[in-house]
């Protein structure tokens, strides 16, 4: 026997907007203040009250990354221990595997705490072991907390009583030389907080996240130590010559136009292998965007019946799947001038689902990057027929 009875139970279809971690970045360096916590910093924030009134690279990376990311910009600052930033005495070398300067415990400590898009270290790196030690961070927080990270690391500038722009160059070739590291930038100092002053480019408002911060209309570069052109030991000053040799090397640079005022940026280059698909900076952010969309859709599908090879809930759940691209590819309109979405809208297959094993799903994508005009080739015609002058 039944006994009558209505139960009603509220489902959640985890349909809910999930946070957004663009644009939120980790500074780590070494500071007087605050030795290993991480510390939240705005725009207002009294640096001198964080960090120490002592001069410091992480404090004026920051102040630059506030000049040039804009209204509402925010980030987070680790702020290292004692042993982590101190170099070995004279005489001793660090253990194997150990770097100089060892920022990796901060940004493990901080990942208890904070999830950023990208981490910013502000003590410069001068070994290849610095710099593959961070893309190797990269995969060991990516394989434990399914979080993508990807690194800016500044590399020091010329001496200038030593080292000719020629001398430099090789130096900083032999740097990055054989490194496969797509997730990783290296920035040369040569003006000063060139690594604060990128990072808030790229942090910027006004501009999404597939932007490459060699776009003009961003504006010129802001909170530069030194606006002079440095100098070699020769006395020869930076020229153009030297920072597209430095950027064809996969280095991040800053850039000037003739005859147009002000410093801008060149592109966002990384470590990537040659032929590969995230040579720039933009590339790497819009993926990872999508994976941590994607990531926080599929846990709830996890032994959810729902999700299963009919041919009805395949069709349901690619059109599901697609709504993190759908979103990332809304244009808007202004003025009568379209400002494109972060990637093309998704066509018909670019979401699939197939399932491997009966108990495994495989959903695989497709995500399209709007061309961008960096380089740009303008053709002149000379009309001398004055039939058609008249």
């Amino acid at each position: 026997m039944v006994w009558p009875s209505v139960t009603i139970t509220q489902l959640n279809t985890f349909g809910g907007v999930t946070k957004s971690i663009e644009r939120a970045l980790l500074f780590v360096g070494a500071a007087a203040a605050n030795q290993g916590t991480v510390v939240p910093v705005i725009a207002s924030s009294d640096l001198d009250a964080l960090f120490g009134n002592a001069d410091c690279a992480l404090k004026n990376e920051i102040a630059a990354f506030f000049k040039n990311a804009g209204q509402g910009a925010f980030c987070y600052a680790a702020v290292m221990t004692a042993g982590e930033s101190s170099p070995p005495e004279d005489g001793e070398f660090p253990m194997q595997g150990a770097l100089l300067f060892d920022w990796r415990p901060a940004i493990r400590r901080a990942q208890a705490q904070v999830s950023v898009e990208g981490v910013i270290i502000t003590a410069p790196v001068s070994t290849q072991e610095e710099i593959q030690a961070a893309q190797e961070l990269r995969t060991e927080i990516n394989n434990a907390l399914g979080r993508w990270l990807w690194f800016a690391l500044p590399v020091a500038g010329i001496d200038d009583e030593t080292e000719t722009w020629a001398e430099y160059t090789e130096k900083l070739t032999a740097l990055q030389q054989g490194i496969a590291a797509p997730q990783v930038q290296l920035v040369p100092t040569f003006f000063g907080n060139e690594i604060g002053v990128l990072a808030g480019r790229l942090c910027n408002a006004a501009v999404t996240i597939a932007d490459s911060p060699a776009r003009v209309a961003t504006g010129p570069l802001q909170g530069l130590k030194n606006l002079d052109k440095p100098i070699d030991s020769a006395g020869k000053p930076l020229d153009l010559a030297t920072l597209q040799a430095l950027a064809r090397m996969r280095y991040s640079v800053p850039m000037w136009y003739a005859d147009y005022d002000g410093l801008y940026w060149a592109d966002g280059a990384t470590l990537e292998v040659e032929g590969g698909d995230y040579g720039v900076i933009e590339n790497v952010r819009v993926v990872d965007k999508a994976a941590r969309r994607i990531r926080i859709m599929a846990i709830p599908k996890v032994a959810n019946r729902i999700l299963n090879s009919t041919q009805g809930s395949i069709a349901a759940h690619e059109l599901l799947f697609g709504k993190p691209l759908r979103e990332m590819a809304k244009s808007v309109q202004i003025g009568g001038v379209t400002f494109p979405g972060e990637i093309r809208p998704p066509k018909d297959g670019d979401v699939k689902i197939t399932w491997p094993e009966a108990s495994k799903a495989a959903i695989n994508f497709i995500i399209r990057p709007y061309n961008c005009p960096k380089e740009i080739t303008t053709g002149i015609m000379l009309d001398t027929d004055q039939e058609n002058n008249v």
